[in-house]
């Protein structure tokens, strides 16, 4: 997987575009107290290889349960409703206005990949063109479980097998998945 994912599958998206990118066990859960449910150094991996040099958006509360932000080699957006908010290092916005009038603005020719939480996947979901879903084959414990994507828009563009070993023990899964028909919110 080490060469560019976009380059080998998007051929027809012009960036910016935006992507998801999100790992969940069999039930759809993403997160348990703030923090992922699991230890998957090879979806941290996948996760750093696709993101890198993009633009990566969050909410508030996923880019404060990052260990060491901001996230390097990335364009850091915040998405907060607390108008006092400081992320250093990263951009903070308060509406999915600010954040596309930002992109605009800079003329960040890169896709710009929502990494969560909840809401603001929800936020982005009409505008979304390309996910990148890590699916675990286990059940976990925990509170927080990705939104209801329609994937009757989506075609599996690519599967990945995960390997299984002393450092990744759960067996997992990589897709890609393309909106049939591509939606642009950037003219």
């Amino acid at each position: 997987m080490g060469d560019k994912i976009e380059v080998r599958c998007c051929q027809n998206l012009k960036t910016p575009y935006i992507t998801f990118i999100w790992a969940e066990d069999k039930n759809g859960l993403i997160g348990k107290a703030g923090n992922l449910p699991w230890n998957l150094p090879a979806d941290m991996k996948f996760f750093k290889e696709t993101t890198m040099n993009d633009v990566v958006v969050m909410g508030r509360k996923t880019y404060e349960s990052i260990p060491k932000r901001p996230l390097k080699n990335r364009i850091n957006i915040v998405l907060t409703k607390q108008l006092d908010y400081k992320a250093d290092g990263a951009i903070v916005c308060h509406s999915k206005e600010d954040v596309l009038n930002y992109i605009q603005e800079k003329q960040l020719q890169k896709p710009i990949h929502v990494i969560g939480g909840v809401s603001v996947f929800n936020l982005f979901k009409e505008e979304v063109n390309i996910l990148y879903r890590t699916i675990i084959d286990e059940t976990f414990k925990g509170d927080t479980y990705m939104p209801e994507i329609n994937y009757k828009y989506f075609r599996v563009i690519d599967v990945t097998e995960g390997v299984v070993d002393e450092k990744n023990i759960y067996s997992h899964r990589f897709f890609i998945y393309e909106r049939k028909k591509l939606v642009s919110i950037f003219n």
